[in-house]
């Protein structure tokens, strides 16, 4: 049980000021999240905590590694990831839609910052995650080469009009073909 309490922060003991907490994450915490993208990882947590009258400030510090599957072949995949984010944790008795706000009622007494390291873990990553240039499962890739009908480089940008131009055999749905005609300005 000592990891569901390592991440409650009582902070109705703390006094107003700067409090530092530091997190060792590791596959423990991941495991404990059902639906986690992330497998593993070894990541250090930096919390610095300024306590206020109406609202405590986080300044959250992530530097590590995790393992996640690889977009492309799914294979697992090493990403380093860091970044500083802050959120605040603000006393009152409304909710509130700010994603960077959170509220804490009066009756609470303590905050468990487990699944905010979670969601600032999450966010650190980057949108596509894959391994280097010919480092996925030739396997899969071979098998997956076999169904694509529209290639791309990854490094390209992924501009629909390139692809349906230099695929002049796939079908083009005549709705699209209107649509792409209005966007180069011709009518018909």
């Amino acid at each position: 049980m000592k990891l569901e309490n390592e991440y409650i922060i009582p902070f109705v003991g703390l006094k107003i000021g700067k409090h530092t907490f530091d997190f060792k994450i590791t596959d423990s915490f991941f495991e404990s999240f059902e639906y986690s993208i992330i497998h593993k990882g070894k990541v250090k947590v930096e919390l610095l905590f300024e306590k206020k009258e109406t609202m405590l400030i986080g300044n959250f510090t992530i530097d590590g590694v995790v393992v996640i599957d690889c977009d492309r072949c799914n294979d697992p995949l090493n990403v380093e990831i860091s970044g500083e984010y802050q959120l605040i944790y603000k006393f009152d008795t409304k909710p509130s839609d700010d994603e960077s706000l959170i509220v804490v009622y009066p009756e609470e007494y303590e905050i468990d910052v487990k699944e905010n390291i979670l969601e600032l873990i999450n966010v650190s990553l980057s949108y596509r995650n894959i391994h280097p240039e010919g480092e996925c499962n030739e396997d899969l890739i071979s098998i997956l080469d076999e169904y694509i009908l529209v290639t791309s480089d990854d490094n390209s940008s992924d501009n629909e009009d390139e692809n349906i131009e230099n695929t002049e055999e796939e079908y083009i749905d005549p709705r699209w073909q209107a649509l792409k005609d209005l966007s180069k300005g011709k009518k018909k």
